[in-house]
């Protein structure tokens, strides 16, 4: 029984971890449905609600984390100076991606764009608004204390590839994926969730991959005007899909279910899986790596970790 529950250093085992995290999740979402109604009847409305599904995911995470007595911020919240630093890296570097895609689908001849009349930057202030909190939240669930177990448990590539499939299956639902763009918006999504696990894995930090994340949502849909992930929104620019066939354009679904992303995603993994990390840099607990070593204890992937 006792080894049921723990490992061989006499620690709970990853998977109990997980169960308690679902559990304290569970209670949390039993807890955040009156307090958000709450707020709505005091007249708060929906976008400045945005935040608090954060802080809910948030308090989740701190209890967990101190049962392990561990603080909030070895999850990957350490917010100094490097943390900001990598976090506006992360925005370049989805900023970049999604520019990418565009002027592909561009030269393609799948799309023109035209500024939107209607635009102002109330309407950009909102996007960066709105996806910062999407961004936290998803990264928070999918690249936190969850995943984080699973990189303990069963070693970085199966946590990448399990996490990635289950990013991806968390947006079958959405709204345009049928036909080619069901298949292709599956495949980006779990490769997106590759790339944001990667992001993590060679920072040993939350601040590189939110980064990422917002950065291209934002383009995506705040500037660009795009669907993001089958969700209409208003940017500073309006695409015009052009008669191209939607594994081109990416359809309703948004450029995520387009080839030009799934071919943007696989590069930035392969970049990302041979960048060593933040060698010789502060983790995210405060300890320092070595310089001849990947970012994170946990990580080297799919090699043997020495033993002390």
């Amino acid at each position: 029984m006792n080894k049921l529950l723990r490992n061989d250093q006499g620690q709970l085992r990853s998977g109990w971890w997980i169960l308690l995290f679902a559990a304290v999740f569970l209670v949390s979402q039993w807890l955040y449905r009156p307090v958000s109604q709450g707020l709505q009847q005091l007249g708060v409305t929906k976008s400045w609600l945005l935040p608090l599904p954060v802080v809910f995911l948030l308090a989740v995470t701190w209890v967990c984390m101190r049962l392990r007595r561990q603080r909030l911020a070895a999850v990957g919240l350490a917010l100094d100076a490097g943390w900001w630093r990598q976090l506006l890296g992360g925005i370049s570097f989805g900023v970049a991606q999604m520019l990418a895609v565009a002027a592909l689908m561009l030269l393609a001849g799948g799309v023109r764009f035209e500024l939107d009349p209607a635009r102002g930057w109330a309407a950009l202030g909102y996007g960066i608004w709105c996806f910062t909190w999407v961004a936290t939240l998803e990264e928070l669930l999918f690249r936190g204390f969850v995943f984080q177990r699973l990189v303990d448990g069963l070693g970085a590539p199966a946590a990448l590839l399990l996490a990635g499939a289950l990013f991806a299956a968390a947006h079958l639902g959405n709204p345009g994926m049928d036909g080619s763009s069901l298949l292709l918006a599956t495949l980006d999504n779990g490769l997106g969730a590759i790339l944001l696990g990667l992001a993590w894995l060679r920072t040993g930090s939350l601040a590189l991959p939110i980064g990422i994340h917002f950065g291209w949502n934002w383009m995506q849909g705040g500037v660009l005007g795009f669907d993001v992930s089958g969700l209409a929104q208003a940017g500073w620019w309006q695409p015009h899909l052009l008669d191209v066939p939607p594994w081109l354009s990416g359809g309703a679904f948004g450029p995520e279910a387009s080839v030009l992303a799934v071919v943007a995603d696989a590069a930035a993994v392969l970049l990302l899986w041979r960048w060593k990390g933040m060698a010789g840099k502060a983790r995210s607990d405060g300890r320092a790596v070595a310089d001849d070593m990947p970012q994170h204890p946990l990580l080297q992937l799919g090699k043997p970790r020495r033993r002390a």
